[in-house]
């Protein structure tokens, strides 16, 4: 079966969140299965350079008429050796900053011509105009960057095209722009409307994903149902509950080969999973690096996130003094809004052996933070799936978070049956508030002063497999549920 997988974002070529680990993660899982896969992404030129992409594959040309015209280069996923192509269009990708935003963390204002783009070469490639030969079974495409390349189909009214898989990964992000877009992106005018993508007068190209795609998919099952309602939906939870027999909740999985402590390069003292002294080794080497307090008695609690009211970062603000009167120590690495940001330098300022806050993301201090912690927090008010609490499993890092999204699909909270049984995995709070979230936090500080209780929530929390094979196996039985008739769905 050929797939082509197009996303914004592809680890380890650009990364933003865990769209990039997913996006260079379930297409290898794929390829080992045996799917011909290859994955599409915007030609920014730090991917380009880590791809190896040197090869034009073929023109895509000027379709939007910016004078400049659009190359399609050919290179590689470091590891995996999955095929890449990338966007090659310097006047929309070459520019110093994020791949959505500049480096005052301001929306690039073309972004409407930069995900139409590659969403234009997603479809472009499924045609008989392609410039290459392969042609892919299933077109599966990730999040609103690329919400209109079944809507291109549909315009173009192709009619032997491929089926068509759109993955949530997280609906709070739409991609809204204003409705003069219609026109300069080449659609005709009556898909501008309720029944197309037209969203309260703006042109959305989440909703032109969930509109003319063939399958949606979310990245758990618990948040495929969350989507259907008013709380969770984001003005979405209509036309998602209309195809709600399209829609389904597959999990997300983690790279093992990237996230293992044994072989973690970016650690000082690799360990087995479930290795104790192997762990306090690396908390000992943390505790120095970020200036806290040498205590290896003291739970070290960690964030790997980003810093919004989404992942309940104002939580942990408010609950922080009462965390340090329990003698806990909190590290914090991620970027995000700024009084979130200010408040936690303010906090590791005013307690420095105690809190350390490191703003902007860094992948080798995750991975030692994910090391030394013996905590993970993960207070979010929604959560599609999370992929941080599978990385905690791996390396004995047991994680306290709100039952929504994946979080309630993986996590069992530590009770006195789930500790006998051995099932107990984490703590869970059920009402996203800031005393709920303390009172979880003061049971796991509880529990840490009991290592032989402590040791068998980590037991559990090692013995957590979420590989990324499992997955891939339900996104391959999706696929061919519904692909190789020769065309999609045709949309009334």
């Amino acid at each position: 079966m050929r797939v082509l997988f197009a996303s914004s974002e592809v680890f380890p070529l650009v990364k933003t969140g865990g769209l990039a680990d997913v996006s260079g993660a379930l297409p290898a899982a794929l390829a080992e299965s045996g799917v011909d896969v290859r994955i599409l992404l915007p030609g920014y030129p730090d991917a380009i350079k880590a791809a190896g992409a040197k090869k034009a594959a073929g023109v895509l040309g000027d379709p939007f008429g910016l004078g400049a015209e659009a190359v399609l280069l050919s290179g590689k996923l470091p590891d995996s050796g999955v095929p890449v192509w990338l966007v090659d269009c310097p006047a929309l990708f070459e520019r110093v900053g994020g791949p959505y935003q500049d480096s005052q963390g301001r929306d690039w204002p073309d972004n409407a011509l930069r995900f139409a783009l590659l969403s234009w070469t997603a479809a472009h490639l499924c045609t008989e105009g392609s410039p290459v030969k392969w042609r892919p079974q299933v077109l599966h495409a990730n999040d609103w960057q690329t919400g209109l390349a079944a809507a291109y189909l549909h315009a173009w009214n192709v009619i032997h095209r491929p089926a068509t898989v759109f993955t949530i990964h997280n609906i709070a992000y739409q991609g809204q722009f204003p409705p003069d877009m219609v026109a300069r992106l080449g659609f005709p005018p009556e898909m501008y409307a309720m029944e197309g993508f037209e969203y309260y007068d703006t042109l959305s190209f989440l909703k032109a994903g969930l509109f003319y795609c063939d399958r949606i998919t979310t990245v758990s099952p618990r948040y495929a149902k969350e989507i259907q309602t008013p709380a969770f939906g984001c003005g979405m939870d209509g036309l998602l509950s209309h195809r709600a027999s399209d829609l389904t909740g597959i999990l997300n999985g983690a790279d093992y080969g990237v996230w293992n402590p044994a072989s973690d390069a970016h650690l000082a003292h690799p360990y087995a999973p479930g290795d104790a002294a192997g762990k306090a080794r690396n908390k000992a080497a943390l505790q120095a690096e970020l200036g806290l307090a040498q205590d290896p008695d003291a739970p070290l609690m960690v964030i790997v996130s980003r810093l919004n009211d989404h992942k309940g970062m104002d939580l942990v603000l408010a609950a922080l003094p009462n965390i340090l009167k329990l003698g806990a120590q909190v590290a914090v690495v991620g970027t995000g809004d700024k009084p979130l940001e200010d408040g936690f330098r303010a906090a590791a300022a005013a307690h420095p052996t105690q809190v350390a806050a490191r703003i902007g993301y860094s992948e080798p201090l995750a991975h030692r933070m994910m090391a030394g912690g013996d905590m993970l927090l993960m207070p979010s008010r929604f959560e599609p799936c999370g992929l941080t609490q599978f990385y905690a499993f791996r390396y004995g890092t047991v994680p306290v978070a709100h039952a929504t999204g994946g979080l309630a699909d993986t996590l069992v909270d530590t009770g006195y049956d789930t500790l006998m049984t051995g099932k107990a995995n984490g703590f869970v709070f059920e009402h996203c508030n800031v005393g709920a979230f303390q009172w979880a936090v003061e049971r796991a500080v509880g529990l840490y002063a009991r290592k032989d209780q402590w040791a068998k929530i980590v037991r559990a929390c090692v013995a957590q497999d979420f590989s990324w094979g499992r997955s891939a196996a339900l996104y391959r039985d999706l696929y061919k549920s519904f692909a190789g008739n020769g065309k999609g769905k045709k949309k009334a």
